[in-house]
């Protein structure tokens, strides 16, 4: 299985709700033009807008390191107004598990599907 699916979490600092929401349309668009590796980027709220969910979809290991550097910038904006984790589904190349040991991501390895 070469594909990866990752799950970001970000716990938004109060009063910083708004900015986190303007920053949206800019990653998406960035992807949009700069990525082809991405199958899924789909952004979720709570209720109160305090808590956002990314669920993304890569083709594999090589376009998910593509996607972290090319939002570089834009995740720095993020992780100044929020707090993130994340989870990680699949089977990584050492390059991604060793970028990944650096962050506070869990990595969850394949065993089976349908």
């Amino acid at each position: 299985m070469k594909k990866i699916q990752f799950y970001a979490q970000f716990k938004i600092h109060p009063g910083k709700e708004d900015a986190f929401k303007d920053l949206i349309p800019q990653c998406i668009e960035h992807v949009k033009v700069n990525e082809t590796g991405v199958e899924k980027y789909e952004w979720y709220f709570n209720s109160s807008g305090t808590v956002c969910h990314v669920l993304e979809t890569y083709t594999n290991s090589k376009a998910l390191l593509t996607h972290v550097a090319n939002m570089s910038k834009l995740l720095e904006k993020a992780l100044s107004m929020a707090d993130f984790e994340g989870n990680i589904y699949g089977n990584l190349s050492s390059e991604l598990q060793e970028m990944i040991s650096k962050m506070p991501i869990t990595h969850f390895c394949f065993y089976q599907s349908l």
